[in-house]
């Protein structure tokens, strides 16, 4: 793999992001007049500034949705919202180069990464699949007639919206996420408040400018709101009993506290939340090519909740695989956004990077064996790098096994057979992915089977796509994200019995 030179930067294209929050149809400024920088993390330089809303702006937003909800005609009419969704499928289109560059320049995602992929445009096929589920979904169905207490009865099963989501989303994969959580749901005929993370306002806030001017969404079916401190704002739409269900992607920490501060109106609740997945490298793998699965913690700089940042590699190869993987890191040099086949940027903020050299410090600490990486990429001084670190000799129960790192940080644990493969796989909080490499498909899948996990690719397939659920186990969440699965999340069901 070779990759751009490290110091070097191609100019960035111009980007300009939408500032303004979007409530009840109107693109507004804070109510406060305040702003915040929004920054880049390549180059820590401001690229823009966007609304810095505060608990007027939400009070607002959640009583423009709740209106809209009861009073309008979106919940009611299935042909409108799917003609508003194709209207929006149509302008994210057109306007993908430049939400592509907006992309790169917030979250610091390198731009190979962006097209076709989770990172870019890609999530617009989650509109096409889910205009596509629109018109084939069963809304209504019909039990047999049962005599239930001696009345011959039909029983009629409805579909119904969910009502008002909050929809809260991290910084890592915005636009992925925003569209996971959005289109479904107002696809489903719920009204949404978008919450955005302060670091990455724009992927928002250009929805928000997309629905007010190219699409006939009624006034208050979506709003957009941007913080910088967006804590307060996430406490009122988490307690506010007009809101109906939480759609939240984030920490499991903060799925917590999200679940708790739900349950004083017993709030529908989904929550995708933290990983620390296992990529098991059965014995009979051909290590030139089964190792290069490792480099993932370097794809977006680790900042995936689903990537493989566990590698567990049999005793009888392991030096062998450990100075196979050292190799490959060498090839990886962070840096240009903007070069073809770059894969790695730096982390979000400095608060991120901190907490990623922390992490790293702990593994020396805690006596892994720190075989490369671990430190600031040299000549890059500006923005938020972090080289990427491999740590041999880890056990499965230090801190650095056991806690979502979030950035550029490969573990590689030994193991003795398939059972204590499995055994470590499931050793953990979480259970949101994995992966498994075999010569021996049939293997591989009968190791699947005992993985505790929501998603796993075996062979360096990938499961990732709009029509697939996307969820976990355990602590990393309840629910499932994207296809039918994710749809059905914004739905209610109700049961009415008529004489037969």
């Amino acid at each position: 793999m070779t990759l751009a030179p490290s110091a070097a930067r191609t100019a960035a294209p111009a980007t300009a992001g939408e500032a303004r929050l979007l409530i009840d149809g109107r693109l507004v400024a804070a109510r406060s007049g305040r702003r915040y920088a929004n920054v880049d993390p390549a180059t820590e330089a401001v690229i823009g500034e966007v609304a810095d809303a505060g608990l007027d702006d939400a009070e607002l937003a959640i009583a423009a949705a709740r209106r809209a909800f009861d009073a309008g005609v979106w919940a009611g009419d299935r042909a409108l919202r799917r003609r508003c969704l194709m209207q929006l499928r149509d302008a994210l289109r057109a306007g993908a180069p430049a939400l592509r560059a907006q992309v790169v320049a917030e979250t610091g995602a390198p731009m190979a990464i962006t097209e076709n992929g989770p990172q870019g445009d890609g999530p617009i096929g989650i509109l096409d699949y889910v205009i596509e589920l629109m018109a084939r979904y069963a809304w209504d169905s019909e039990l047999p007639v049962t005599a239930n207490m001696g009345v011959p009865s039909r029983r009629l099963v409805w579909r119904e919206p969910a009502g008002v989501v909050a929809a809260i989303s991290p910084w890592n994969f915005p636009f992925q996420i925003n569209m996971a959580k959005v289109v479904p749901a107002l696809a489903a005929g719920c009204t949404v408040v978008l919450k955005s993370a302060p670091e990455t306002p724009w992927t928002a806030t250009l929805l928000g400018k997309l629905v007010a001017e190219q699409t006939d969404i009624p006034a208050g079916v979506f709003n957009v709101l941007t913080a910088s401190d967006p804590a307060a704002i996430g406490e009122k739409l988490c307690r506010d009993p007009r809101i109906d269900m939480i759609s939240f992607t984030g920490s499991t920490p903060t799925g917590r506290r999200i679940m708790a501060a739900a349950a004083d109106t017993v709030k529908k609740v989904f929550l995708e939340l933290g990983g620390k997945s296992a990529n098991i490298i059965l014995d009979d793998a051909d290590f030139s090519t089964a190792l290069l699965s490792g480099l993932g913690v370097c794809y977006h700089a680790g900042q995936g909740c689903a990537l493989p940042t566990r590698m567990l590699l049999p005793k009888s190869r392991y030096e062998e695989g450990i100075e196979t993987l050292k190799a490959m890191f060498a090839y990886v040099r962070p840096g240009d956004q903007y070069a073809p086949q770059q894969i790695m940027g730096p982390l979000v903020s400095e608060r991120q990077r901190r907490c990623v050299l922390d992490y790293i410090e702990t593994g020396r600490r805690e006596g892994a064996r720190l075989v490369c990486g671990g430190g600031i990429p040299e000549g890059l001084t500006r923005g938020y790098w972090v080289e990427p670190t491999l740590f041999a000799d880890v056990r499965n129960d230090m801190r650095i096994a056991q806690e979502e790192i979030f950035g550029p940080v490969l573990v590689a644990i030994p193991y003795d057979d398939d059972d204590d493969a499995v055994r470590i796989a499931n050793d953990s909080i979480y259970g949101l992915s994995g992966a498994i490499v075999s010569a021996d498909v049939g293997r591989a899948l009968r190791l699947a089977r005992r993985i505790r996990t929501g998603t796993l690719n075996v062979n360096g397939a990938n499961f990732f796509a709009p029509d697939a659920p996307f969820g976990g186990y355990k602590q990393s969440g309840i629910g499932r994200e994207m296809g039918v699965q994710g749809f059905e999340e914004y739905l209610q069901i109700k049961t009415v019995a008529v004489p037969a």
